[in-house]
């Protein structure tokens, strides 16, 4: 079966006005406002860098990775080290605000060479000199990847960015806890306020949290209207919050697989490591969250002031090898975006390839996120709301 084309993500002029909707200032202010840090006054200008570039020399014998929680294949990273050399470091953050933040105040000495930032935050980031540019002819592999997945409006050339993996955001319920059929985001707060009260599980993310509230009610997620964010606010701290007992970016690792929640947000990868762990993996729905939800890309990226950049390259090459991509697919659940995976995956019998890889008509139904001027506004809204809930 051919790839479906991701329609949705049609290239647009969405990095031109993310950049004139934020001021500088504002956007480091606002990703410090997730972290509580004070904001300084300067950063190292656009392109400027004192770390080592890559140019095709001897590669370094570390890599330092920062990355979203359980989402490469530990096999995969094994293998690099065997075949290529460097020694794999990883850290893990659980939101886009919380990675930027730490880039933001160790201001190019992070010690980070390879990080993976959601390409609506690529853009912004780049602008602000958080990320080196790729030297793509040390990418070769680069062409391997689908079309549908490169020159994306948030960075047209790749300059600083390569496609790891996409994905949605849905939920799953316990049915043994849970036992009428849900179906939508109305469904899923219906749910958290009743059966599910005291044992419900959301994403630890300043707009998807925002989102549920939003998509249930047919709002554009990406709104800056005051009154639609202040009524989101008041929904989600006052009506919400007290049936939330956790705040968790991957739920599939522990909070699924052990039940101990009955409702659970969930990205579609982490959604189905989970089911899959689970005994038995029957008694979880998964629900693609409705009528709208989110569509995200993560992409590798190179950190500024990277301090193995040769090594990061070859590493970002190895991983997006087709070689790898069965393994990597099977493991994190998601389209990795390099071509013939989807073919991969179903040849190879792969299970649950529904949670994966999306119709035309689901794809649809999801939409990129914006960072624009109301982002400080949702992650005030996420900080009001973990405190409601006594996070």
């Amino acid at each position: 079966m051919a790839e479906t084309p991701l329609r949705v993500l049609a290239n647009g002029p969405t990095a031109g006005r993310i950049r004139s909707e934020l001021t500088r200032r504002g956007f480091l202010a606002t990703a410090l406002a997730a972290s509580g840090a004070m904001l300084f006054t300067a950063c190292t200008p656009r392109g400027a860098s004192t770390a080592p570039q890559a140019h095709g020399g001897p590669l370094e014998d570390r890599l330092s990775i920062f990355t979203w929680s359980d989402y490469d294949n530990p096999e995969v990273l094994d293998a690099f080290t065997a075949e290529v050399g460097p020694r794999i470091v990883i850290d893990a953050f659980n939101s886009n605000e919380e990675l930027i933040a730490k880039l933001v105040a160790a201001r190019g000495t992070s010690g980070y060479d390879v990080v993976v930032p959601t390409g609506v935050f690529v853009a912004p980031m780049a602008e602000n000199g958080l990320l080196e540019q790729l030297n793509l002819d040390l990418i070769p592999n680069f062409a391997s990847m689908n079309p549908d997945f490169i020159h994306r409006s948030f960075d047209p050339e790749n300059r600083y960015s390569i496609c790891k993996a996409w994905g949605t955001t849905g939920f799953v319920y316990d049915t043994t806890v849970i036992e009428r059929e849900l179906r939508t985001w109305a469904d899923f707060i219906d749910a958290a306020q009743h059966e599910a009260s005291g044992r419900t599980s959301v994403i630890d993310d300043p707009r998807t949290l925002c989102g549920v509230y939003f998509w249930a009610n047919g709002i554009d997620w990406n709104t800056t209207d005051e009154a639609e964010l202040d009524a989101c606010e008041r929904f989600l701290t006052d009506e919400l919050a007290p049936h939330i007992a956790a705040f968790d970016s991957a739920p599939g690792g522990q909070i699924i697989p052990q039940a101990t929640h009955a409702l659970v947000q969930a990205y579609n990868g982490d959604a189905r490591t989970g089911m899959m762990e689970s005994d038995p993996p029957d008694r979880w729905q998964w629900v693609l969250g409705a009528p709208d939800t989110e569509l995200w890309m993560d992409n590798w990226a190179l950190a500024k002031g990277a301090p193995h950049p040769e090594a990061a390259h070859a590493f970002i090459d190895y991983i997006i090898s087709p070689d790898v991509q069965l393994a990597q697919v099977d493991y994190i659940g998601y389209d990795t975006g390099v071509t013939g995976v989807r073919e991969q995956a179903e040849e190879a019998g792969l299970e649950r390839l529904d949670m994966v890889f999306f119709t035309p008509e689901e794809v649809a139904t999801m939409h990129e996120g914006a960072f624009n001027e109301s982002q400080d506004r949702v992650v005030q809204i996420w900080n009001a709301t973990k405190a409601a809930a006594g996070a």
